[in-house]
């Protein structure tokens, strides 16, 4: 089943969103930092028949809209309410990935009665980090390897050759082709990249460091996704999840940070069975 996509207008924002409406039981994909809600398609086609499935652009990223300011937390999961909302959703099982993995936990947090259960794919960051570190933000801008994608570039080609070379397209299969035609665009200048802002990238990162992710028990069912080459390797990262979610779950699956576009066979069959567990 192909997804249809649909729009929320906010008051302060569209947001964007896929949608497979098949099935009955709501699920919700958040995507990670720069990507958009495309990396879902193949999840979202495998568990159609089953579940009604919302992926949307977050906030800054995609076809969703892109303000100056205001990437916290609490407007991100604002953002997820209302869309939910005017879904008739009360709750839904959710599945985030990195960026969205530290949302999700806050969610938990603060409106538990909201995600019946929570997948979360290898997400970064879920302790806080001291204000210093702060001035060197612009470095990790720099290096970290999947934002290189942002461009600018000269042409569509040029954008085309620095793709190949990121994790999340290895392999450049044509789930991961559309992905990337999906997620660029050229701007006025003639000049090509990705959709994701940098207002977004610095106000999401800034985010993300400064917010603590879990500080209190959580009981909400949650599959932790680690994969073999992702970002949590080490027992010390995992540690914050095995003691504060009460409910867990830890997976291990092959493939990179992005186990969905680099392994997706075996990642659809890790939610589905977590999905089917009776709760």
């Amino acid at each position: 089943m192909m997804p249809v996509r649909r729009t929320l207008l906010n008051s302060d924002v569209q947001l964007s969103y896929l949608e497979w409406n098949q099935g009955q039981e709501p699920l919700l994909l958040l995507h990670g930092l720069g990507d958009h809600a495309l990396v879902w398609s193949s999840l979202g086609n495998d568990l159609a028949s089953h579940y009604h499935i919302v992926a949307p652009d977050m906030r800054g990223h995609g076809e969703s809209s892109k303000p100056d300011r205001d990437y916290t937390f609490e407007s991100a999961i604002a953002d997820l309410e209302a869309l939910m909302d005017s879904l008739g959703w009360s709750s839904a099982h959710v599945v985030a990935h990195s960026w969205t993995g530290k949302l999700a936990a806050i969610w938990a947090k603060q409106n538990p009665q909201r995600l019946l259960s929570m997948i979360l794919v290898d997400p970064i960051f879920i302790w806080s980090l001291p204000s210093f570190f702060k001035v060197t933000f612009p470095i990790f801008y720099r290096v970290l390897p999947f934002l290189k994608g942002m461009g600018p570039f000269a042409n569509y080609e040029e954008a085309e050759k620095q793709a190949r070379q990121l994790n999340q397209y290895q392999g450049w299969s044509d789930l991961q082709q559309q992905v990337f035609h999906a997620g660029i665009e050229q701007n006025g200048n003639g000049y090509w990249g990705s959709k994701f802002t940098v207002s977004a990238r610095n106000g999401i990162f800034a985010e993300v460091m400064r917010v603590p992710g879990l500080t209190v028990p959580i009981d909400t069912p949650t599959l932790f996704v680690q994969p073999e080459k992702g970002v949590n390797r080490k027992e010390w990262q995992l540690k914050p999840y095995k003691t504060y979610l009460k409910n867990l779950r830890i997976c291990q699956v092959p493939g990179n940070h992005w186990p969905f576009l680099t392994q997706p066979f075996v990642f659809n069959q890790t939610v589905r069975n977590f999905l089917l567990l009776p709760r």
